[in-house]
């Protein structure tokens, strides 16, 4: 079972999460403000993140950017908790590195879903549509992306990717030069009812891009398909 670091500044709302967590025999410790948890994060070894972005000391945003920052926490799935019904808000949650987000308020079994998808994609790289992961190792360009491992391989360095990164950059390279709509994206990385809009594809694959371009301005990798969606670029396997 999972250890959650679970922080909002609502302590009704910690100890309502903390309740249905301990439901499903996971253990979690609970945190009122951001700086308290990330402390405690560089301390202690946690399985899940859940995050309210409205918090004191250091908000939810700039915890998930330190969390991402950190050696023993960068790969650990962050759930983000909003108020705010804005997409742009939940963009700059995304892009700040967390792995999905929930709109306050929200209902209990729609909370432990989305714990139990993402601790299943953390641990087995399993898609959200339940299929069976796939478990060959793709070598596109100079990339190499193992899925048994969850791991990255950039010209021979290991970069570190979210579970929302990885998805997308598998199915691009798995398929060289085809084209994907956002929509088809979304549907072959997570399959239906997933909370990945059309708008958070476009910032994970900026934030591939960061991780995997020589020049992020001019990929030569992911590539843009105007009016359509994005592509690996059509290569030989080395």
């Amino acid at each position: 079972m999972a250890h959650v670091l679970v922080v909002d500044d609502e302590a009704h709302i910690g100890e309502l999460v903390s309740l249905h967590l301990s439901f499903e025999g996971h253990t979690s410790d609970r945190f009122l403000d951001g700086r308290a948890a990330l402390e405690a994060a560089k301390t202690q070894a946690y399985d899940l993140f859940i995050v309210d972005v409205m918090l004191p000391g250091i908000d939810g945003v700039a915890l998930c950017r330190a969390l991402r920052q950190h050696p023993s926490t960068r790969k650990a799935p962050i759930l983000l908790l909003t108020a705010r019904r804005d997409e742009t808000d939940k963009v700059l949650g995304l892009d700040s590195g967390a792995d999905d987000y929930l709109t306050k308020p929200f209902g209990v079994r729609e909370l432990m879903a989305r714990v139990r998808a993402l601790l299943r994609r953390a641990s087995t790289g399993a898609p959200a549509n339940g299929d069976e992961p796939a478990t060959d190792v793709i070598r596109r360009d100079g990339l190499e992306i193992d899925p048994s491992r969850h791991q990255v391989t950039v010209d021979g360095r290991v970069v570190e990717t979210t579970a929302h990164e990885f998805a997308v950059l598998k199915v691009l390279a798995a398929n060289p030069g085809i084209v994907f709509s956002r929509e088809a994206i979304i549907r072959r990385a997570w399959g239906p009812g997933t909370h990945v809009t059309e708008r958070s594809v476009d910032t994970i694959v900026k934030r591939l891009r960061q991780k995997i371009e020589a020049d992020p301005a001019e990929p030569t990798r992911v590539l843009t398909v105007w009016g359509v969606g994005y592509k690996f670029r059509d290569v030989a396997t080395p």
